[in-house]
């Protein structure tokens, strides 16, 4: 890649990460479009973008975790739960056409979007529960489920942690987002990005913008989501969850 390549790369990085984690995920609306547009195949410009996300998922991680830490056994069995259908996930993209789940994915997407606005106090305040042994099984399958989607498809499955974290463990929207960047973009990003890496190619030459944009944009839009409260963050989850469903479903 040329220098001026690099340069749109870093900036459609930067800003990309900069919503996406202040919204709790969707860097994928513009980053993976980008990597295809600028000339990369579908199954390449999906494993260099969860590279990148990897990055997201580092600096928002050294910002979040500086204001306080994360609940040990919530943190575990989103791992624990996640990890298996992440790879998963990424061992079906590459074999079978993803048109019709990316379809359904973004009709979903928008439902989230739309729930959120319906419920004015959802994720305002953090009110813990179902942090017993069922609680803990029943969120953890769909988190699995939700881990598959993760390592199959491009963008938005974050934002499908984010709302579940909120509406079944009770985390408000701030406590989430947190939880989704640190365990989603840096363990569930990596281990996709590992899996995809060893199935398919990853377009290293193109990662040194990638990995900048992500770096910066993790760390400013986790700093944002911090500063800023649940209200607004609330806000801008509904607007990226509206947007990326409807770019789902165009295509």
């Amino acid at each position: 890649m040329d220098y001026l390549d690099q340069l749109i790369l870093f900036i459609i990085s930067l800003l990309a990460n900069i919503f996406s984690a202040f919204a709790g995920g969707g860097a994928g609306l513009l980053q993976f479009p980008a990597l295809i547009f600028l000339g990369l195949p579908f199954g390449v410009a999906l494993a260099t973008h969860k590279v990148a996300s990897v990055a997201l998922g580092l600096g928002a991680t050294i910002r979040n975790l500086r204001e306080e830490p994360l609940e040990r056994k919530l943190a575990l069995c989103i791992l624990a739960s996640g990890l298996p259908g992440v790879v998963l996930g990424a061992n079906i993209i590459l074999n079978v056409p993803s048109r019709h789940a990316e379809v359904a994915l973004g009709l979903l997407t928008i439902g989230l979007g739309v729930y959120s606005l319906l419920k004015a106090e959802l994720g305002q305040q953090n009110q813990p529960r179902h942090r017993d042994a069922m609680g803990y099984l029943t969120g953890g399958g769909v988190l699995f489920f939700i881990g598959i989607l993760n390592g199959s498809l491009t963008s938005g499955t974050g934002l499908f942690v984010t709302l579940w974290l909120i509406r079944w463990y009770g985390l408000d929207y701030r406590r989430a987002i947190a939880y989704t960047l640190i365990l989603v973009g840096l363990f569930w990003n990596g281990s996709g990005a590992i899996a995809l890496g060893i199935l398919g190619e990853i377009a290293w030459d193109w990662l040194p913008a990638l990995l900048i944009g992500s770096f910066l944009g993790g760390y400013i839009g986790a700093h944002l989501a911090i500063i800023k409260g649940n209200k607004l963050i609330k806000r801008v989850f509904e607007l990226v969850t509206i947007l990326i469903g409807i770019k789902l479903l165009v295509g």
